[in-house]
């Protein structure tokens, strides 16, 4: 008896295309703001206001820097095994001509910081203690200008030097270093647990409170930041890493080059400063949203509840954060669903602020996640979607060598390669080989992304529908200035901002531009 072979369809998505001034279109951010402007680009010169703190030595790299940044940077020559033509990189032709947007490198509010004071405060004892010390030297200083000036900020460059990388982050372990004794022994982790005293009125327990936050130098300037002004850290180590070599003469680090550095500092300070983002999906269907759903433990909490929270992002590439509650969210080692309540309740909050936009409530809802939905949740979803829009849930995994396509020549599968497994489930390349750039930028071979449409509220779109969506969600990461993620920016930055979100030092609680949290 002969059974029939399963045949399977692969199909490979077109390039989506992105907006830019003028009506042009370009697939790559970089040809189309070199060539149009970015789309909603102003007709004249708009001044950036800055702010930058840093050591005395780091305002000098800016400076320097900033200059180059206005003048503009080439690609240097490509190295011995490099090939001649390197479609992925470009020169940097300066802030004005790319992206309409200027300031003075003499004239940024300079608030200089004493080098010797953070080191000693990344000396001590206690990790946490150590951390929120040296947040608290820049929080500080910022502060100390708001109360003092007038002039208001668009954006804040924290330059810092290299032992906060290197001193300052979870998994740092400071070793050789002669540390010094502070308030807290060296291994307190937690709030220490004194339910009698937690009674009186008048016990002050908030000297504890830097254990309510992870001990990352990063997430707690943004934390902090969420109800000032979006905020951009620099290593100084990568505004000129020559000025930084080791003992045989070369650079302490390696950072990438300079013109692709200017790239994507640019495209940033562009995207945390003007009202709309640099670029566009051109073929994003009226009426759509897209929410990734994020979840992420609170540090040392006592119930071992879970911050859920909710990133919208809408045609124009905007994106809003929004916070849920807190709860018993996570259900098994992987696996998270929100009670009927706080999923009605945050879906709530996004069509609200929606409709505030656009003065309709979208058609098309999609809830992106790397988790599936419980009946309970999903029923609250739908019932917090007013009739006509249309809810969709999404699950968005990362793959790890589960599935592996290989193609004749030097290159690997071609980026936007699909392989339907059923009317639900796919495979998807987001990267790959990519003909514009005649490159592949990766280490190895590339694993796709693991696509199942899990419910609809009304009638389940078509696949490749689904699939193309999430093409285009791969490009409009406004932190860089890159062909395309390996992610869209639903899934690629749910980390991030749940890291954020669960500090306690993130005490803003109504939705957040997502500007502020990248």
């Amino acid at each position: 008896m002969k059974f029939s072979e399963p045949s399977l369809l692969v199909e490979h998505l077109s390039e989506p295309d992105l907006d830019f001034r003028f009506g042009q279109k370009s697939h790559h951010p970089k040809d189309g703001l070199f060539l149009y402007g970015p789309h909603k680009g102003s007709k004249k010169l708009k001044d950036v206001r800055i702010g930058v703190v840093a050591t005395a030595r780091g305002m000098k790299l800016f400076r320097s820097w900033s200059q180059r940044l206005l003048d503009g940077i080439k690609v240097p020559p490509p190295g011995p095994r490099e090939k001649e033509d390197r479609l992925h990189l470009a020169d940097f032709l300066g802030l004005e001509e790319t992206f309409g947007i200027t300031f003075d490198p003499t004239g940024c509010s300079e608030l200089q910081i004493d080098e010797s004071q953070i080191d000693r405060a990344t000396r001590i004892l206690n990790k946490h203690e150590a951390v929120d010390e040296v947040a608290q030297i820049y929080i500080d200083r910022v502060q100390k200008f708001r109360r003092n000036e007038e002039r208001s900020i668009d954006v804040w460059l924290f330059i810092v030097p290299e032992m906060v990388y290197e001193r300052c982050r979870p998994e740092s372990k400071r070793t050789g270093l002669d540390l010094v004794e502070g308030k807290a022994s060296k291994k307190q982790k937690t709030r220490t647990a004194m339910p009698l005293f937690e009674t009186l009125p008048d016990f002050d327990t908030s000297v504890e409170n830097i254990f309510d936050d992870v001990p990352d130098f990063r997430r707690r300037i943004k934390a902090e930041f969420l109800s000032i002004a979006p905020t951009q850290i620099l290593r100084e180590t990568t505004l000129d890493p020559y000025a930084f070599l080791n003992s045989a003469g070369y650079p302490i680090r390696k950072a990438q080059d300079g013109a692709t550095i200017a790239w994507n500092i640019a495209t940033g300070l562009y995207y945390k400063s003007q009202p709309k983002p640099p670029w566009r999906l051109s073929a994003v269907r009226d009426g759509v949203c897209y929410i990734g759903m994020v979840y992420k433990n609170l540090p040392n909490n006592r119930d071992n509840h879970v911050c859920c929270a909710a990133q919208m992002f809408l045609t124009e590439g905007d994106g809003v954060v929004f916070r849920g509650a807190n709860g018993p969210w996570k259900t098994d080692e992987y696996e998270y669903h929100l009670s009927a309540d706080a999923a009605e309740q945050l879906l709530r909050q996004v069509i609200e602020t929606y409709e505030d936009l656009h003065d309709r409530p979208p058609k098309e809802l999609f809830i992106h996640g790397q988790t599936s939905f419980n009946d309970a949740e999903w029923n609250a979803f739908c019932k917090a979607a007013p009739p006509g829009t249309n809810v969709i849930g999404v699950r968005i995994k990362p793959t790890t060598g589960d599935a592996k396509v290989f193609r004749d020549g030097d290159y690997p599968v071609i980026r936007g390669t699909a392989l339907h497994l059923d009317d639900r489930n796919a495979y998807l390349w987001t990267s790959g080989y990519v003909p514009q750039l005649d490159t592949y930028v990766g280490p190895e071979t590339p694993n796709p992304l693991f696509i199942t449409i899990l419910r609809a509220k009304y009638e389940r779109p078509a696949l490749t529908s689904v699939l193309n969506d999430i093409m285009g969600l791969t490009k409009i990461n406004y932190n860089s200035c890159n062909f395309n993620d390996g992610l869209p920016v639903t899934v690629r930055f749910a980390k991030m901002v749940g890291d954020i979100l669960v500090m306690g030092s993130a005490k803003e609680g109504s939705p957040q531009p997502f500007r502020f949290y990248v």
